[in-house]
């Protein structure tokens, strides 16, 4: 089971430090040592330092009283914080056993609420809810600033729990163990100190444990290298190590399998981003599953699939990127290499996920960037492996995205779907399959007034005749004249997809005032699967750069902008894409907002969690800094250039990426003499900048006014 991160979901840093002052052995200088020596602006990396933060507060005043200080202000994060604190918002729910869980934030409780119901009263317009832990109320007890980063559950009585919490919003986390009957935590139970940890539980007395366990324990990445198996009752330092990775791989865990009758247990060995070892642990050996390092396997019950990232040529066929692929899991231990194909994509479909429930495996497909579903019926003998009874179930409007949220796979065929498009507030949907079609158990309202606006899918040609789409949500009747306001959005990175969405937020903050918001789907994402994504890797990253232009240019030509009038957003990988924006085609735009960005690329593999993004960009300490020195926009920003305004916005607790990039990158370009670069950090809330609704309406309110500002 390849590790799936959704954005840059990586570890704990040393940022601040020299790579050489992290040992006392001398080593040989880097080329980002080198940099470092060069960089002026290195003492920013001291990420708490006096003199930083220093500098940070003075440029949090300063952005502040220019973008956050009038009535102007105020409205837009007040009508941005109303839709994030409404209690008609969908509470989004999780299946555990015969009860319904969800976690709530709202004005009450800004640090939320961990909570449970039945189906039965879900369905109530008003639900009575059982509150199990309130953060608010613990941070009080405590006198600390806890975020609530999850909570994993011991199947199937789900009454023992490890429940992790954040100090400042960060990924890094303390894990306490939980009891749900005595709504409390449990005394002398499973307890970890704030780290980068992995938990799992194996039984009641058992649970695997990769965190930090002192020095040499964490990866280069600075994720657990280590797991280990810990007993209840004992101290972690006696724990038994399970299995132990290398200094350069990303990660190692371990999982246990509960499900009954097919209990198994996993070691996952993550080389990078995209590429890791499945090991089957059995009698205490490790047996790797023989599937290529860049595929995701997954074992559930009889079945073992498979979905490929590169063709694969095994028993006999060849496979091609982005398919998925089933065999029996005993078989493929005894063997056997004879697959059976559920899905292959082709030049317009990917398949985006998959889902299990008790009977039947649905499949998420994307068509041109728009969703599908699927069911499959797997043979219930051995020998018919061949016929997996496909049927099409009813999907989502044009235009929509329909995903699967949750389903039941241990004891029955009941699903959850999200449905939502741009214009269309998200539905949750409730079906069985075989028995209840899906019907809509919670509506979100409309946060905006959705019949003044259209949208529509268009094409556009990039640079090397690549056909790359965009989304674009238009007032009706718009006048092509190049005078709108326009917002386009991108990431383009790791895979990740950019699908029809609903937000309040962008209705009130953006499209209410006249505004046109775009959303590219360039290369690097995942929109067509694998192939998408490689297309952008390493040396090929210019590619979704000239995407997102030509998306730029193609609003521009046909008249719904022009380049005074076109903003672009984009954060963390969207982040460095928006650097580049700025570096390579300053010309098509009037303004950038850039959130929690990579920026300094000579030495981002040596600041936060960077290690762990080298499949993504390539290694700068090696060869590869003669192509990833063309998209590094802290070294190709110039004293000559010019620039549209810029404001970048990150947090001190990211420890993904960290903010230093961001406070470098805004000192260099204010000491090059560029005018309107303006940069806000916010202390908390970790990747997402935000540790509760209140900041989150902050800062998103500052990106909307001072983009909308600089595009009159």
């Amino acid at each position: 089971m390849r590790l799936v991160w959704l954005t840059l979901a990586l570890g704990v840093t040393l940022a601040g430090m020299n790579p050489a002052d992290a040992s006392d052995t001398p080593t040989a200088k880097t080329p980002a040592d080198q940099a470092a020596t060069d960089d002026p602006w290195l003492w920013l990396e001291d990420i708490h330092g006096t003199r930083s933060m220093e500098w940070v507060k003075q440029e949090n005043a300063r952005t502040q009283a220019r973008f956050a200080s009038d009535a102007s202000f105020d409205k837009t994060r007040d009508a941005i914080l109303q839709v994030l604190d409404s209690d008609a918002r969908i509470p989004y729910v999780n299946r555990m056993g015969g009860e319904l869980y969800n976690f709530w934030r709202d004005k009450t409780h800004p640090r939320g609420v961990w909570r449970r119901t039945t189906l039965a009263e879900y369905r109530k317009a008003e639900p009575k809810w059982e509150v199990l832990l309130d953060i608010d109320a613990l941070n009080k007890a405590e006198g600390k600033r806890w975020v609530f980063k999850g909570v994993q559950c011991l199947k199937p009585a789900f009454e023992r729990c490890l429940v992790s919490l954040s100090p400042d919003g960060g990924d890094a986390v303390a894990v306490r163990e939980f009891s749900i009957p005595k709504k409390a935590f449990v005394k002398g139970g499973f307890e970890l100190p704030v780290a980068k940890s992995d938990v799992g539980w194996i039984d009641e007395d058992t649970i695997y444990v990769g965190t930090d366990f002192g020095p040499g324990s964490m990866t280069a990445s600075s994720y657990p290298r280590i797991v280990k198996e810990w007993k209840r009752g004992t101290p972690l330092s006696a724990a038994a190590t399970v299995h132990e990775g290398k200094h350069d791989d990303l990660a190692v865990s371990a999982f246990h399998d509960r499900t009954p009758g097919y209990e198994r247990d996993f070691v996952s060995v993550a080389k990078d981003f995209f590429h890791s070892e499945l090991f089957l642990r059995h009698g205490g050996k490790l047996t790797r599953l023989d599937v290529p390092t860049d595929a995701d396997a997954n074992a559930h019950r009889e079945w073992l699939l498979v979905q490929t990232r590169s063709p694969w040529t095994v028993g006999g066929a060849t496979y091609p990127s982005g398919a998925l692929l089933a065999i029996r899991f005993d078989d493929f231990i005894a063997g056997k290499r004879e697959f059976t194909v559920l899905f292959k994509p082709d030049e317009h479909t990917a398949l985006s996920s998959y889902a299990w429930t008790r009977n039947h495996l649905i499949l998420d497909v994307l068509d041109d960037v728009k969703s599908r579903l699927e069911v499959l019926t797997p043979p219930r003998m051995a020998g018919a492996d061949d016929d997996w009874h496909p049927e099409v179930l009813p999907g989502a409007p044009a235009l929509s995205t329909v995903s699967v949220v949750d389903t039941d796979p241990d004891h029955s065929d009941e699903y959850w779907l999200d449905v939502a498009g741009f214009l269309t507030p998200a539905s949750l949907e409730r079906g069985v399959l075989g028995s209840t079609p899906a019907e809509t158990i919670k509506q979100e309202p409309a946060f905006f007034d959705a019949s003044k606006f259209t949208v529509s899918q268009h094409f556009v040609t990039s640079k090397d005749g690549t056909r790359v789409p965009y989304f674009e949500i238009a007032p009706k009747g718009i006048k092509l004249d190049g005078a709108n306001r326009t917002l386009l959005y991108g990431y383009g990175g790791f895979e990740v997809s950019l699908l029809p969405h609903y937000s309040g937020s962008i209705g009130r903050a953006w499209l209410d005032r006249g505004g046109v918001y775009v959303v590219a789907n360039i290369r690097g994402g995942g929109e067509y699967g694998p192939r998408w994504h490689k297309a952008a890797l390493k040396a090929n990253r210019p590619r979704a750069y000239e995407d997102f232009a030509a998306v730029a240019q193609d609003l521009i030509k046909r008249g719904v902008t022009s380049p005074g009038h076109l903003g672009a957003e984009g954060g963390s990988n969207g982040g460095l894409l928006m650097g580049n924006m700025l570096t390579m085609y300053p010309q098509l735009f009037g303004a950038i907002a850039c959130e929690v960005p990579l920026l300094d690329m000579k030495r981002y593999s040596h600041l936060s969690a960077g290690a762990s993004w080298m499949a993504e960009y390539g290694n700068p300490d090696t060869a590869d800094w003669n192509f990833i020195k063309t998209f590094s926009p802290y070294q190709n920003v110039k004293k000559d250039g010019h620039y549209p305004p810029v404001l970048f916005y990150t947090a001190t607790s990211d420890d993904r990426v960290g903010p230093v990039q961001a406070r470098k990158m805004a000192a260099k370009m204010q000491a090059q003499g560029h005018p309107d670069v303006w940069f806000y950090e916010n202390l908390e809330g970790g990747h997402g900048a935000g540790a509760d609704n209140q900041q989150s309406a902050h800062m998103h309110a500052m990106a909307y006014d001072f983009l909308w500002d600089q595009l009159k």
